[in-house]
């Protein structure tokens, strides 16, 4: 097995990045979901409610961000002094954050048609401890993901999935990784060889993670990333195939035991 891709998303919600190498930080790789998108009441806005979010593109600048969407002129967005007076939540969890300002603001909120605001996480060692206490450490921390610091996902098992699919008789496939929106991509091993990750320890390049659980998938995964349009797909195909207590399986989630660089062309190996 070897990485194949690997993946950040500066913004919780938006356009993936690309990247041949990635510095592993304890609550994830670097950059990732530090950003993130709130409604008035502070509530998380993400591609489940606005589609359209997918189209948000964003490139780091310095500490800070440039946010664009197609025919719209980019912004830049300074990184703000930490000042985490601004109360979000996430999943219903508060999480203190700070404010990026009223530019980024009236820019997302023209686009996405909605009122919201832009916020940062300032103290990713101390802000947000990863859910699901009895699979974690009381010390383990994740940024603005879902869940988990990182997303691993494997290309036989979107293989396998395309062919579901097709078998299903739906015109929607084949469907690229980027709608499960992974942070680590693997190949050359078979599919759903991930299963057999959970509860071990995986090593790529140098860096170990641990592997707590799969990942259980929603209705982003049925967004187009390129145009923002919905299907039914992958959801109803691994809603026959992959449905495990009523989640919709497919990736596995990582913790970093350790830090350091990975690489595109890493050997991933179980330890």
């Amino acid at each position: 097995m070897r990485v194949a891709a690997l993946h950040t998303y500066p913004v919780k919600g938006c356009r993936r990045l690309d990247h041949r190498s990635a510095t592993v930080e304890p609550w994830g790789l670097a950059g990732d979901r530090r950003w993130m998108i709130i409604d008035p009441d502070g509530k998380e806005v993400t591609q489940r409610e606005v589609a359209r979010l997918a189209l948000l593109r964003v490139l780091p600048v310095g500490n800070g961000l440039q946010l664009s969407f197609p025919d719209t002129a980019p912004l830049l967005v300074e990184q703000p002094e930490p000042d985490p007076a601004v109360l979000s939540t996430l999943w219903g969890r508060p999480l203190p954050a700070t404010a990026a300002g009223p530019a980024a603001d009236a820019l997302l909120s023209k686009e996405l048609g909605r009122d919201v605001r832009l916020v940062w996480m300032d103290d990713p060692a101390t802000r947000r401890p990863v859910p699901e206490p009895e699979l974690n450490l009381p010390t383990d921390r994740v940024s603005y993901a879902d869940g988990y610091p990182l997303l691993l996902a494997n290309t036989a098992s979107l293989d396998r999935l395309n062919d579901w699919i097709f078998e299903g008789g739906s015109d929607e496939g084949p469907l690229p990784m980027a709608r499960f929106r992974p942070n680590v991509v693997i190949e050359g091993t078979v599919p759903f060889a991930e299963d057999g990750f959970i509860g071990r320890r995986l090593r790529i390049g140098d860096v170990v993670f641990r592997v707590p659980s799969a990942c259980g998938r929603c209705v982003v995964t049925t967004t187009d990333q390129e145009t923002g349009e919905r299907g039914h797909e992958p959801l109803r195909s691994l809603a026959r195939y992959r449905n495990v207590n009523q989640k919709l399986l497919f990736g596995v989630n990582l913790v970093p035991h350790t830090v350091g660089e990975i690489r595109v062309g890493d050997p991933v190996q179980l330890s």
